[in-house]
């Protein structure tokens, strides 16, 4: 066994990403300059979406997409109740009431089926949702096709959260195009796909929805003489319209994120290797791995194995032991103290789900010899757990 640590997710960062990011420091421009411009074109151009805006966060990119898409108090947002808690904070930012999904046992995103089940009866008691963000956890692409149907029939707005799919494929199509939905969130936190240490990203193919953003991640002010609500010919003369917010982007994170962007192949390839090594070694043990439609292309941000409950806490001691740091995504949303309501408890494929997974090492820079010891930490725990 190795004595080096081995985190759950690690960024990598190469002399290339150094160099770019150095360049900045000597430029003229530190905050948001051309290099933001171009990451965006970039992102844009790589997911097939016609517009981008670039944000300090993901958490900014969902809030800034809600305030687009015009949430506001008394609204309401469904989302997964397997996610990070800001795809549901971004609507209780809006004065917006939140509803969570339970999930689908094999694919960890939201049961399609019960989801028809709850909008039906939604529509009974005249209380649909204004926004429905679905959540494509560890890059496994949500079905997409059948929300966007669903979008139509109940009239709701669809706002992916794909913090964890820059470069999955849903049917062919690339995560971020929009093409079923209104908009698409990225996350570069320093464990995603590519990192700009922070920062995030909104994808839409709308132009009204794309200067709608911009407004609101800059202070809520507009520059454009067109637009103004008080005649002004002064060249330095702007107005603030909407309350926005200081959600930009610095080109310093910019920066790191075109050069990490030019890496994303090789990242998505090595995601893709470790998922496979850790499948063909695990085959013959009881370990679910969560299902991938064969019509898709994950980009695996995580690798989830369930186990039995019985075992689970057991199980993630044993890594933590032979220093493995492993971790467990997530925490039902409605189990956090301020989301906390009893109404939730029967999303039971959400709690099973909770009591089984365990999140393994899945990184660029992970070594064979380090997914060698840990499937042999699983091999080993299983020889006196079975």
């Amino acid at each position: 066994m190795s004595k080096v640590n081995i985190p759950y997710n690690k960024q990598s960062i190469s002399l290339g990403d150094i160099n770019s990011v150095k360049k900045v420091l000597k430029s003229d421009f530190l905050t948001s300059g051309p290099l933001v411009k171009k990451f965006e074109q970039q992102i844009s151009k790589k997911v097939n979406s016609k517009f981008a805006v670039s944000t300090n966060s993901a958490t900014s990119a969902l809030h800034i997409s809600c305030l687009a898409l015009g949430l506001k108090k008394g609204d309401l947002v469904w989302t997964s109740s397997i996610s990070f808690v800001a795809s549901a904070n971004c609507a209780v930012y809006c004065g917006a009431n939140i509803d969570l999904l339970d999930i689908n046992k094999k694919t960890f995103n939201i049961d399609i089926i019960k989801l028809k089940e709850k909008l039906l009866d939604s529509k009974k008691k005249k209380r649909l949702p204004k926004i429905i963000i679905p959540v494509h956890l560890a890059g496994n692409p949500c079905e997409m096709r059948e929300l966007s149907k669903l979008s139509k029939v109940y009239n709701f707005k669809i706002i992916e959260d794909a913090s964890h799919a820059l470069g999955s494929l849903y049917r062919n199509t690339k995560i971020g195009s929009c093409i079923y939905s209104d908009l698409t969130i990225f996350s570069f936190h320093p464990v995603k796909m590519i990192t700009t240490a922070e920062g995030g990203m909104v994808t839409t193919r709308k132009k009204d929805l794309y200067n709608k953003l911009k407004v609101y991640r800059e202070h809520g002010l507009i520059r454009d003489i067109k637009k103004f609500k008080f005649s002004n010919k002064v060249s330095t003369y702007y107005e603030q319209q909407e309350l926005g917010y200081n959600y930009r982007m610095s080109d310093l994170n910019a920066a790191l994120g075109i050069s990490q962007l030019k890496r994303l192949s090789s990242f998505l390839k090595k995601r893709n290797q470790i998922k496979n090594f850790y499948t063909k070694e695990l085959k013959n043990f009881p370990v679910k791995f969560q299902e991938i439609d064969k019509k898709n292309f994950c980009s695996f941000h995580l690798i989830v194995i369930l186990v039995s409950k019985k075992i689970r806490n057991k199980l993630f001691k044993h890594f933590r032991s032979n220093c493995i740091f492993v971790n467990i995504h997530y925490i039902p949303i409605f189990f956090h103290p301020f989301h906390r309501k009893k109404k939730y408890f029967k999303n039971l494929n959400s709690i099973d789900y909770y009591d089984s997974a365990i999140s393994l090492p899945v990184y660029f820079d992970l070594k064979k010899r380090q997914m060698k010891d840990v499937v042999k930490v699983i091999k080993n725990f299983f020889k006196f757990n079975i």
